[in-house]
Parts: structure tokens; sequence; C-alpha cells
């Protein structure tokens, strides 16, 4: 089974990248196939006028459709996701995401927009289908840290909400990806024969 990683941000280095960063970590760790499409590298022109035979887009769409689980990250800005990660949503089809288990990531300025998880990203997720939503995880600039170097550092607090999330995705939702050694096949009712 694998994972996307969709990263919702326009800047290549952000704090939205280095919480995706970290989940994709924990989860590669955990032994689980992930792939990260970043959609600041689609063709914006292609996204903008919604343009369903462009290559790249094409194969975006096709990347979620073979994920079995999403990890979405984006900024908030203004009370709701990124505009970036709003036209990629609408490109996908209107089930892109039905039977597929769902991660939301968001970084903001402030505790202030912490809801726009549940009232802004949420819906659009449910509305294209997705199967399980996990509670999102919401970290302010204080919790994703700029060290001297440039690079980002994740808080402790967040740090262990991510492998809560990790846990639950690989635990309940991966299980049956990552190791089949040793486990049966699932056998068709009618194949299964009883003798007395």
């Amino acid at each position: 089974m694998t994972v996307l990683l969709i990263a919702g941000s326009p800047s290549d280095r952000s704090r939205t990248a280095a919480l995706l960063d970290a989940v994709g970590q924990r989860l590669k760790f955990r032994g689980a196939q992930t792939k990260t499409l970043r959609i600041r590298d689609l063709p914006p022109q292609a996204l903008l006028l919604a343009d369903f035979g462009n290559p790249a887009l094409v194969s975006a769409t096709a990347q979620v459709a073979q994920a079995d689980v999403i990890v979405v990250a984006t900024p908030v800005y203004k009370a709701a996701y990124s505009g970036v990660l709003k036209v990629f949503l609408d490109v996908l089809p209107q089930t892109a995401l039905k039977g597929k288990t769902v991660l939301p990531l968001a970084t903001g300025g402030s505790p202030n927009h912490m809801l726009a998880l549940d009232y802004a990203l949420r819906p659009v997720l449910q509305s294209l289908g997705a199967k399980t939503i996990l509670p999102g995880i919401y970290a302010t600039d204080a919790q994703v840290v700029l060290n001297p170097e440039g690079s980002y550092h994740v808080e402790e607090d967040i740090a262990q909400r991510l492998d809560e999330a990790v846990n639950v995705l690989v635990t309940e939702h991966l299980q049956f990806g990552l190791s089949n050694a040793g486990r049966f096949e699932s056998v068709p009712f009618s194949q299964v024969r009883c003798s007395v």
C-alpha cells in the first residue's frame, strides 16, 4: 500500500513542507512506501485553466488514484487552505478520494486559524469521497521553528501528535500492505470446503 504526500504550499522550503517531511520520515521508518506530490511543481496555467489533458495533471491525478492513503499539508491563509491546493483539488475527479484515508496537516501563524482544517479543508475532502479523514494536525510558527542553519525543527508537542497519527495510519490503515509475509490470502466463501 502506498501513501501520497501532497504538499500544498506555494513555497519550496516552508513550515508546511517541514511538517509533511516529518510525517514522511516517520512513515518510511515504519516501512510504508511514500511518494510526494508538490503542487507548486505542476504547470500553473494547466491548473488554473483546468487543462485535464495536460500530461503533468494526468500524472498527478493518477498518483492520487493509485495511493491508498493521502497526507495533505497546507499553510493557512485568511482562515482557509492555500489557493495552490484549492486549484489542485478542483481539477481532481469528484470521487478522487473514494475509499481512501486522509490525514490533513496545516500550519499557520497563530492558533486562531486552527479550525480551518475542520471548517475549510475537511468538507472538500469529504466531498471528494474520502472514506476516513483522521483528526488534522495544526502547527503554529512557534511549533515548527526555523533553525539558524536554515532548516526547520518540529517541536516536541507536534512531534508527539505526528507520532500518534502515523501510528494510527500504520496500524489501522496500512497494516496489510506493509508485510503480508506469513499471512493467508483471503478465500471467497464459495470456495470454502468443510468436511464433518
